[in-house]
């Protein structure tokens, strides 16, 4: 786009417990004008000081804007008085450590295309949160559920600022509209019938016509239902699972997010599990040992795939509070959101089978708590 055709928002934050003390940050980036968000950010640092880390969330969030488009102007608002007017040339950046930090951020817009606003916390809370979900998980990367951030005027993030990550305890209040999370693994493709590992990091395989039929037997499922939206993982199996459902629904909006994507299985992508055993033992019984091992060849460790997954249900929970929304998605991620709904551990993604075109369903309330509603539920044949 041109210059004055895209306009973007960075919300950053930092923080760091014991200054300098465990550090995170955290960035959002979002369309100025419609408030959509694009993009979110988040990374445990470490022990560095409380303005590094708000430096690190402002890189973060300019390079996701930049990556979205090169040539917008962006507005960054940040909680930092320190950040925003050292950024903006009103104060001289006097610490050694913040100079190399601040000549980065500058070096990723052309000179005039970013300005800065200082906003109090308050204002701030999807950054926030980021930011203390990523202390939290701490080097590991695994999301300790920390309590909410307060709520604010903030449209995407306000109804469900942190709800998601706390543990679901009680049964949720029922006078409140609950959040609908209808789960839908994508239907066969050829790999399946012989369970394959087929994640995002192999080919990208269609769905057979078996797939397709049963793809037409859960939307005959969902018949009903309420769905008013569908979200979908970028991949080929998902995209067709989710435009034969929403055909047969009468066509609700569908939305690709990358978030609900596989896991990258690296080198064991299309082989059996006895394959991989053959091939990689060690790799795999590490695999099977912890969820911070990855597959050979630069996969995606189960930890990882969590952290985005986590993520993606926030973002779609603060976009559709209180509606029922479809998400076609694959075995780890649901089964990750099922196991994170339920309080289990990581290895709990062991202990579950989803077949596919399976519906699973989750219920999120405004008070924090969720409610495992059904689980791998397979609709008869499409008639």
């Amino acid at each position: 786009m041109s210059p004055a055709g895209r306009r973007l928002l960075v919300e950053a934050d930092g923080g760091s417990r014991g200054n300098p003390g465990p550090a995170g940050y955290g960035a959002v980036v979002r369309d100025a004008v419609t408030g959509e968000v694009l993009a979110e950010a988040a990374e445990y640092l470490g022990t560095v000081t409380n303005n590094v880390a708000e430096y690190r969330g402002l890189i973060a969030g300019l390079r996701a804007a930049h990556d979205i488009d090169p040539d917008a102007t962006v507005l960054v608002r940040m909680d930092s008085r320190l950040v925003v007017e050292q950024m903006s040339g009103r104060w001289k950046i006097k610490h050694p450590a913040m100079r190399p930090l601040a000549l980065q951020a500058k070096a990723i817009f052309p000179p005039g295309a970013v300005r800065f606003e200082w906003v109090p916390r308050e204002r701030n809370s999807h950054a926030d949160r980021l930011a203390n979900e990523a202390m939290d998980a701490g080097p590991n990367g695994t999301p300790r559920r920390p309590a909410p951030a307060p709520a604010s005027g903030d449209p995407e993030a306000a109804a469900f600022a942190g709800q998601a990550s706390r543990p679901a305890a009680g049964w949720g209040d029922p006078a409140r509209t609950a959040t609908t999370f209808l789960l839908l693994r994508h239907g066969e493709t050829a790999l399946t019938p012989h369970k394959r590992f087929s994640g995002s990091g192999g080919d990208d395989p269609p769905l057979t016509e078996t797939g397709r039929r049963q793809a037409r037997a859960a939307a005959q499922a969902l018949a009903g239902a309420g769905v008013e939206a569908i979200v979908t993982s970028p991949l080929a199996r998902c995209r067709q699972t989710a435009d034969e459902v929403a055909a047969a629904l009468g066509s609700p909006p569908v939305r690709v997010d990358d978030g609900w994507r596989e896991t990258d299985f690296g080198a064991w992508e299309g082989l059996t599990f006895a394959e991989v055993k053959e091939r990689y033992p060690s790799d795999l019984d590490a695999w099977l040992a912890s969820a911070d091992a990855r597959p050979t060849g630069g996969g995606e460790s189960f930890t990882a795939v969590a952290r985005r997954t986590a993520l993606a249900r926030d973002k779609a929970l603060a976009r559709y509070a209180g509606r029922t929304v479809l998400i076609v998605s694959h075995v780890t991620p649901i089964k990750t959101l099922l196991r994170l709904a339920l309080g289990a551990p990581p290895e709990a993604v062991f202990r579950m089978e989803l077949a596919p075109a399976s519906l699973s369903e989750i219920a999120y309330y405004q008070d924090g708590n969720a409610s495992v509603r059904r689980f791998n539920a397979t609709p008869p044949p499409a008639s």
